[in-house]
């Protein structure tokens, strides 16, 4: 069970790096404060360095994954509801709604996880 989650977060964080590798490949971040596309971009580096961390230092990836996903999920947030203020259902609210999911398991699986890693 221990690897399962971090080779599923491993996945999670190199999907993320790809993703924002893309962004910034295709225009950025217009139209979002300076801080906001800031923070985005670091992302690119961040979920990389979630990835290694994982395949290398579970217990360390994990805490920073954690860290990274819950962040991420605010400034989603942030962008999709406070910037974007469209009615209804968005692309982005769904991706937003996404990334919280995945941030609230990782924090949920983590204690157990990392207790099963030092176990072994």
């Amino acid at each position: 069970m221990p690897l399962l989650v971090v080779r599923a977060a491993a996945v999670v964080f190199a999907y993320g790096t790809v993703v924002h590798v893309f962004q910034l490949v295709t225009g950025g971040y217009p139209g979002l404060p300076g801080w906001l596309a800031a923070y985005f971009v670091s992302l690119t580096v961040l979920d990389a360095l979630a990835v290694l961390l994982l395949l290398c230092r579970p217990v360390a990836g994990l805490y920073v994954g954690g860290f990274i996903l819950v962040t991420d999920a605010l400034a989603n947030f942030y962008a999709n509801y406070v910037v974007d203020t469209a009615p209804g259902v968005t692309a982005g609210r769904i991706g937003q709604a996404v990334i919280t999911l995945l941030a609230v398991g990782l924090v949920a699986l983590t204690p157990a996880t990392v207790r099963a890693l030092r176990r072994r």
